[in-house]
């Protein structure tokens, strides 16, 4: 006899009598995490019941404001939908208070039970299924970039390194691939290891990146394009638990330091048929791929310009978008080239994939997917074909194209028929006007810089 989620549920109370309440999360338009806590009396109910959230935690902007514009508010009375249980995702917290604390993973959906139009994650769920109907599976890989901060700030309030828990130091190097930065700040490292094991999240390698307190942190690759994004949320709310825990911040800004790399979320995706074959690598293919390889290179290429914003969504991912520094500044791919915005890595023809490359780590991983997989889907349904592959440098040429305008970025993502009917009309609505909202609020704001070049010369 299979076993239900209420019997579920009470054999994880069963084992974990130590959990005391429960987080119950839900990932917004930017990627961060809201919902609420309940008492561990109370979570046979949320499986049974679920629980209500106002449909405008989609309307929110980075500072927790409603953005009254998506017509998520009070436009519609500010009212409740009923958000469900994830299955799979009941998990303990092993870095708060003490292991007493629990989560679980919540999908928002419609009285009728249909998907919330405006639920990233059922946003991927519904491009998701226009592959699955051609007899396609996407296995993918997310990894991620960021970088530990100090607590304390600079005399000039500006954030900096922390203080290496081994030496004491503060890093001034990049020292990418530094076997002695990852032993220094080991302890941090195998906590994250741990937690990760602890609550079922499959964490491949760990490296030091290129800059003073950069790192990465790569997801083993999934067969369940909602679930590998669900393993990045959950991944990204364990990092920064950890680095508190041991006196640091964790950030996943795109860029932090005007002058250092900035982070990035990299997205390897392979296809796979009905019978497990990779589509990326068929009997025949040539060096330059299968067709359909080519095909979903070509969909991935046109769609980026307009997917920018997507790619973007704030007013610091633009920054990140700067020549020399491993961003993609242009529609481009190639094989084992790492100046290309799609690489198509060496190694086993079975394992060939596609390596997406230019989203910033603040990107929401499940809006990034269902991008991704859209893109996909209209190469392969359209058979394009794309340009030439890069060899060599692709940025000495290629002429930077792909915009650094969150402005025009939004134009070009609200105009886009394709990610439009993919994604739905009525999310890229509620997207773009999100977003628009926050950049008027930004521009508001005079920055330190314009003082010290302006406010005596002009």
């Amino acid at each position: 006899m299979s076993s239900t989620p209420t019997d579920d549920v009470q054999a994880f109370l069963d084992r974990h009598p130590e959990i005391d309440s429960f987080d119950l999360l839900i990932s917004d338009l930017n990627g961060v995490i809201r919902g609420k806590r309940i008492p561990r009396d109370n979570l046979t109910k949320a499986y049974s019941s679920g629980i209500a959230l106002p449909a405008s935690v989609f309307a929110l902007d980075i500072n927790g404001n409603t953005i009254e514009e998506t017509g998520l508010g009070l436009a519609t009375g500010d009212g409740d939908r009923l958000c469900r249980p994830i299955p799979g995702s009941l998990m303990p917290v092993p870095w708060l208070r003490g292991g007493r604390q629990g989560q679980l993973l919540m999908t928002m959906v419609e009285p009728d039970e249909s998907p919330f139009f405006a639920d990233p994650r059922q946003v991927l769920s519904r491009v998701l299924g226009r592959l699955t109907a051609l007899g396609l599976t996407p296995v993918v890989a997310l990894e991620l970039e960021f970088y530990l901060v100090d607590r304390q700030r600079t005399e000039a309030g500006l954030i900096q390194p922390p203080r290496s828990p081994g030496s004491g130091e503060r890093a001034t190097q990049s020292q990418l691939y530094s076997m002695l930065e990852l032993d220094e700040y080991a302890d941090f490292l195998e906590e994250i290891q741990s937690a990760a094991e602890i609550q079922g999240l499959p964490l491949d390698t760990a490296l030091k990146e290129c800059a003073p307190g950069q790192f990465e942190v790569n997801l083993i690759h999934c067969a369940d394009a909602v679930k590998a994004c669900d393993s990045a949320v959950l991944l990204k709310r364990l990092i920064k638990g950890v680095a508190l825990k041991h006196g640091f911040e964790a950030t996943f800004m795109a860029k932090p330091y005007g002058q250092e790399a900035g982070n990035g979320t990299h997205v390897h995706i392979s296809l796979l048929d009905a019978e497990g074959n990779n589509v990326f690598s068929e009997p025949g293919d040539d060096v330059l791929g299968s067709a359909r390889l080519n095909q979903a290179v070509a969909g991935l290429l046109e769609r980026m310009p307009s997917a920018m914003a997507l790619f973007a969504p704030n007013l610091n991912s633009f920054r990140r978008l700067q020549p020399g520094l491993y961003v993609p500044m242009a529609p481009t791919w190639g094989f084992d080239n790492r100046s290309v915005a799609l690489r198509v890595p060496s190694g086993p023809r079975a394992a060939r994939r596609i390596e997406h490359r230019v989203a910033g780590a603040d990107v929401n991983p499940y809006l990034l997917l269902a991008t991704l997989l859209a893109s996909l889907h209209d190469g392969l349904t359209r058979e394009l074909t794309p340009p030439p592959a890069i060899t060599g440098n692709a940025y000495d040429q290629v002429e930077n194209s792909l915009t650094n305008s969150w402005q025009q970025a939004l134009d070009l993502l609200e105009a886009d028929e394709v990610l439009g009917e993919a994604l739905g009309r009525d999310f890229i609505r509620v997207f773009v006007a999100n977003r628009r909202a926050e950049r008027a609020q930004a521009m508001q704001a005079v920055s330190q810089l314009e003082y010290d070049w302006y406010l005596r010369h002009v």
